[in-house]
């Protein structure tokens, strides 16, 4: 079949050749009568409309996304201050200081432990409320399976912190960590904990985990919504069938919500995974200065404290070759056979 296409190929007149590839930059209304008659034309009025429909899109794409990750990859290897045109090409000198700097690792670390923790714990909150309100509630008369009373209500509580920004979340929480007149130490005083009061939780090892707890409070009403959506697709008949079969509460969740909402659960994996390497509003407004570090925060600090661009470059190109390769290995990682119901 294909020793066949070649041979037609090779056997097509130029001329004929020549108004195939005109036809393809043509409108069909200017396209030649014996080329819109050729079968040829069939495959090639396909593809030309595929090709059409996404080259804009396609260029937007390359010149705002593309194009401005080039151009980071190039200042890495300059010594360019961020506040003047001028600049020298130094080759890979910003990667081999970034690989000799202990803040750097510092920092590094921290974005790591959000990044594996941040995702645990939040999607295990947001898919256990999730399952409560839609299948965990007492089976009712004219419902087989129901979420627990007050679910609605519960949904919009749970939403509630996505309403605020992050900005607002770390003063909030700024303040209720505050050693002197803060929530968190005058609640532990008056149950009689004063043992557990910290005079610095934001500035010293207790820092890094106050951030996760802030993080993970703050996204997790987002995935009840996203997993209760997901649920919701779930037939009834399906959880109908389990209950006849004397299934329990985890039974189910295990054996049938899980599996039936993995491709959610994944992709909402990459995105909280993405949010914890990226807590920069978080630690920035919320930890005080040089409390803690993650990489956008060190980045930030080298580039408009430090006035060294370049090596901040260098930085943000390490960030994004660790986001790159968290996304790659959960797409591989995380797949499985698609569940159709």
């Amino acid at each position: 079949m294909e020793v066949r296409k070649e041979r037609e190929a090779a056997s097509l007149p130029p001329t004929t050749r020549l108004h195939l590839a005109a036809a393809f930059f043509l409108p069909p209304r200017l396209t030649p009568q014996r080329v819109r008659y050729d079968r040829r034309y069939r495959t090639l009025d396909k593809y030309r409309f595929i090709t059409w429909f996404l080259s804009l899109p396609l260029l937007v794409y390359l010149l705002f996304v593309v194009s401005p990750f080039l151009q980071a990859f190039y200042y890495s290897m300059t010594d360019w201050s961020g506040f003047s045109s001028n600049y020298t090409f130094t080759g890979f000198e910003n990667y081999e200081r970034l690989w000799n700097d202990d803040k750097f690792w510092d920092a590094m670390g921290n974005s790591l432990v959000l990044l594996v923790l941040a995702p645990v714990i939040t999607l295990s909150l947001g898919l256990f409320f999730a399952y409560m309100v839609n299948a965990g509630g007492r089976q009712r008369s004219n419902e087989t399976v129901s979420g627990v009373f007050g679910s609605r209500f519960y949904k919009i509580v749970y939403f509630f912190p996505q309403v605020l920004s992050l900005a607002i979340i770390a003063v909030i929480f700024a303040r209720i960590y505050s050693p002197r007149s803060g929530i968190l130490n005058e609640g532990l005083g008056a149950v009689g904990l004063d043992s557990w009061r910290q005079e610095d939780w934001l500035g010293g090892d207790l820092a890094l985990w106050c951030v996760l707890a802030v993080l993970c409070w703050s996204f997790v009403g987002f995935y009840v919504v996203l997993f209760s959506a997901a649920m919701s697709s779930i037939p009834r008949e399906i959880y109908e069938a389990s209950l006849l079969d004397g299934a329990g509460r985890t039974v189910t969740f295990f054996r049938i919500t899980f599996p039936l909402t993995w491709e959610t659960i994944r992709t909402g994996w990459i995105y909280m995974g993405i949010q914890a390497l990226d807590a920069f509003a978080l630690v920035n407004v919320m930890v005080p200065e040089h409390g803690m570090d993650v990489v956008p925060t060190y980045l930030f600090e080298k580039a408009f404290r430090d006035g060294q661009a370049g090596y901040a470059t260098a930085i943000g190109v390490a960030l994004f070759l660790v986001t790159l390769v968290f996304s790659v290995l959960m797409m591989l990682v995380g797949r499985r056979d698609r569940i159709e119901y």
